[in-house]
């Protein structure tokens, strides 16, 4: 009887374990972690500091939802081209840095309401001959690949009439091929450029057109509607008090988050 006792027990004890490893997580609750995948270097939304710290305005904006949530958070640096990927598979909970909604990802992952305005936009090197969409016509052109400049660039016309697109892992690589002269221009978010047009003043130019207009909001896994409701119940009570305001002035200088 003992050790019948004692395996029943054990038994017991392993369906526990694995039932409580095995189930989807539903909505974050008090003491729990989420996982946030994230492109580190993509500034000023989620980048690393010169102390190799993960930080932006997406990162500062994530906490601060966490917290009224409460739950803790850990930024996960994903490749960007296997983000809902890793969100459905389970390794990140979320995709919140810079994700732009678009028709085509709303088949594959829930979203919050839109926080942030952004566009498509072209830079090219500050003292180049080009100045409107049209001169990239028989150019080389980089973009980061599987992101929303490839969807941008793709719908406009004059993407038939550029020589070369070529993709990168991240718009750094991107700017940097720039920089050297391996492209002619750049299709990059216009919140990410501006950022870096600040901190290298005389380097870029913008092209007079932009390609489109967007907007961000936060990805959350299919079917796990209670952690998208109480996210974003979160989100609407910091821009009530005010909180998302502070985050956005601290970062961009100006109230930049659609309420």
């Amino acid at each position: 009887m003992k050790r019948l006792a004692a395996m029943v027990l054990v038994i017991s004890t392993a369906i526990a374990m694995f039932t409580g490893c095995s189930g989807s997580k539903g909505a974050a609750g008090d003491g729990e972690k989420l996982v946030i995948g994230i492109d580190d270097k993509f500034a000023p939304m989620g980048f690393r500091d010169d102390k190799n710290e993960i930080v932006g305005f997406d990162i500062d904006y994530a906490k601060a939802a966490a917290e009224k949530m409460g739950v803790t958070v850990e930024f996960q640096p994903i490749d960007w081209k296997t983000k809902e990927s890793e969100l459905n598979s389970g390794r990140i909970d979320l995709i919140w840095n810079g994700y732009t909604i678009t028709d085509e990802r709303k088949e594959k992952v829930l979203f919050t309401k839109p926080y942030l305005k952004n566009a498509q936009v072209v830079v090219t090197l500050a003292d180049s001959n080009l100045t409107k969409l049209d001169d990239l016509s028989g150019k080389i052109v980089g973009l980061q690949s599987l992101s929303s400049a490839s969807d941008a660039l793709n719908a406009n016309p004059i993407q038939s009439k550029i020589k070369t697109v070529t993709e990168f892992a991240d718009n750094v690589l991107a700017l940097s091929d720039l920089k050297i002269g391996r492209v002619d221009a750049v299709v990059i978010d216009e919140v990410v450029i501006k950022y870096y047009m600040s901190k290298e003043e005389g380097t870029f130019k913008l092209l007079e057109e932009s390609l489109a207009p967007e907007e961000y909001g936060v990805g959350v896994k299919k079917g796990n509607e209670a952690l998208l409701e109480k996210l974003q119940k979160a989100l609407d009570e910091m821009n009530h008090d005010g909180t998302a305001t502070e985050i956005s002035n601290k970062w961009f200088g100006e109230d930049k988050v659609l309420k």
